[in-house]
């Protein structure tokens, strides 16, 4: 704990860099297509992870809605799985929607 005083200070003192850029220059298309390109391997890496987590976030939604039936008789198990189901649940809402929140901060 000793070095969050430490980060504290040191996010202080490079406010006034960050405060200090121009964003108000337009970016150029050659600058642009960079950035496309740089990009555009970023973006099949996240779509591989999207899909990926979704297809395992489907696997545990069965395995919760298994769990919840089986344990229909203990409390604490029911409340486990439905638990565990709405951690998916918000989970996958995270992963779709932060594309769609990223854009809309960026534009």
């Amino acid at each position: 704990m000793r070095w969050l005083p430490i980060l504290a200070l040191l996010l202080i003192l490079s406010m006034p860099l960050a405060l200090a850029a121009d964003f108000d220059d337009d970016i150029s298309s050659s600058d642009k297509a960079k950035f496309d390109e740089i990009l555009k391997p970023v973006m099949k890496i996240y779509s591989f992870i999207k899909y990926t987590a979704t297809v395992l976030a489907v696997l545990f939604l069965v395995f919760a809605g298994v769990s919840f039936v089986i344990h229909s008789n203990d409390p604490g198990k029911r409340e486990q799985a439905k638990t565990m189901a709405a951690y998916i649940i918000v989970g996958l809402i995270v992963i779709w929607v932060a594309p769609l929140v990223v854009d809309f901060l960026l534009s």
